[in-house]
This record gives C-alpha cells, sequence and structure tokens, in this order.
C-alpha cells in the first residue's frame, strides 16, 4: 500500500534509479526530475508529499528551486548536497529547505529525515485548531503561546520568557532544521544575529528541564542551527 508521493530532483540517474527502487521498496510513490525546471513542474502538477532536491542541478541552483517552490508551497524539502561546507547548508535551510543530507548517505539516514520531514507536514495540516488557540504539541511536549505555559508529560515546566520563545519557536517549526540566524533573528532581534553564544546557552538550559540530556528531542545541527523533533531516533550524519 502506498504511502504517498515523494519526488527526487537529481540530474544523476544512476542515484534517481537506486532512490526510486529504494522508496518504492518502502511504500512511496516515486516521481523522478533530472532539472530545477522539470522538477518545479512536476511538484506543481503531482503535488508530492516531500521532495527530495539535489543542490547541483544542471539548469539552476538548487537553492534557487527550494526558493520557487516556496513561493506557493510549504512541501517538505530535503535537500542533497556533495557539498558538506555549512554555507551551503545554512543557504538552502534560509531558502525555506527542511533537512539536508550530505552525500554519500545511506537509504536509512534518508528515510528517517524524510519521517521527521512528514511528521511535521502532517502535523501542520491537523493541528490547525490547536495552533488556532495558541497550543502546540510535539510529542510529549505540550506548549500554550497565549499564556506562556509549558507542559511536559502533562507536568508544567518552569520556562523563563526567553526559554519560552526559544522552544516555541523550535516547536512551530517541528522538524525543520532552523539556522542559527533564524532563531537569533526572530527571538532576540536583527541586531543579535552573530551572538550564537546565546543559542548555546540556551539550549543548554532547556535540555535540563526537558530531561534532554543526550539532545534526542531538541538537537543541535553543528555550525548550522537546531531542530526539535517528537521522538525519531538521531539520523546518522
Amino acid at each position: 500500500m502506498s504511502t504517498g508521493s515523494v519526488l527526487v530532483v537529481d540530474d544523476d540517474p544512476a542515484l534517481r534509479r537506486v532512490m526510486k527502487i529504494a522508496l518504492e521498496a518502502l511504500g512511496y510513490e516515486v516521481g523522478l526530475a533530472a532539472t530545477g525546471a522539470a522538477g518545479l513542474s512536476e511538484a506543481a502538477l503531482g503535488s508530492p508529499l516531500a521532495i527530495v532536491l539535489d543542490l547541483g542541478l544542471p539548469d539552476m541552483d538548487g537553492v534557487e528551486v527550494c526558493k520557487r517552490l516556496r513561493e506557493w508551497s510549504e512541501v517538505p524539502v530535503i535537500v542533497l548536497s556533495a557539498d558538506a561546507t555549512e554555507d551551503r547548508k545554512i543557504e538552502a535551510l534560509d531558502s525555506g529547505a527542511d533537512d539536508y543530507v550530505t552525500k554519500p548517505f545511506s537509504m536509512g539516514e534518508l528515510q528517517a529525515r524524510l519521517r521527521v520531514a512528514l511528521r511535521r507536514s502532517e502535523r501542520a495540516s491537523s493541528g490547525e485548531q490547536l495552533e488556532a488557540a495558541g497550543v502546540i504539541e510535539v510529542g510529549p511536549l505540550r506548549l500554550d503561546q497565549l499564556h506562556h505555559e509549558a507542559w511536559l508529560e502533562g507536568r508544567p515546566l518552569e520556562l523563563t520568557g526567553r526559554e519560552f520563545a526559544f522552544l516555541a519557536y523550535l516547536a512551530r517549526n517541528e522538524g525543520r532544521v532552523c539556522t542559527q540566524h533564524m532563531i537569533l533573528s526572530a527571538i532576540w532581534g536583527p541586531g543579535y544575529v552573530r551572538e550564537t553564544q546565546y543559542l548555546r546557552e540556551y539550549a543548554y538550559r532547556l535540555r535540563r528541564k526537558l530531561g534532554d540530556d543526550e539532545g534526542t528531542m531538541l538537537r543541535t545541527r553543528p555550525g548550522i542551527g537546531y531542530q526539535l523533533v517528537a521522538d525519531e531516533p538521531e539520523a546518522g550524519s
């Protein structure tokens, strides 16, 4: 039984073939595109549940593809890159990508990233009534944005205003890798985008309060940013 469709946009025919076989074995229907233009067309016509997007395309940069997608779609996007530099990953995430995988990668890693991205998309669709009331739920975590109250497994969490704002920002973007720039700009303001030490300190405090010392729920992506997930095991990187 199909679990939904995934669009793979990559100019490497061998990789497209391998990914098609592997993803179909997991129950996904798979669409394929070899260029950015074809990928945008397939995304518009096929309405996939998720897109796996290579950054190194022959006709346009994958970052540009992501920017164009975000003009009209919130479909989860996981970018693939043979370029492991932090700047490229940050550029893609700031352009609207949800996550990234560096080539070469295992299908197990890609599958885990897809599960997290799809769960975020499902939560966004099914949680409209809760969010309209200012409530966000991520696994055992529940946040009331109107009253600045938080609970973990039904137990109240004592959070400072800034701790709550940091956690709520990540919760609103559950599953998405949020860059340091994105978080600092949203929580502290544009004048603080270089103060990355703030994030390290607040992430440490939140993990202590969440009982998440190993960073299973509130994850650090070194040099990139942070990600809040419900209970998905950390994929290899």
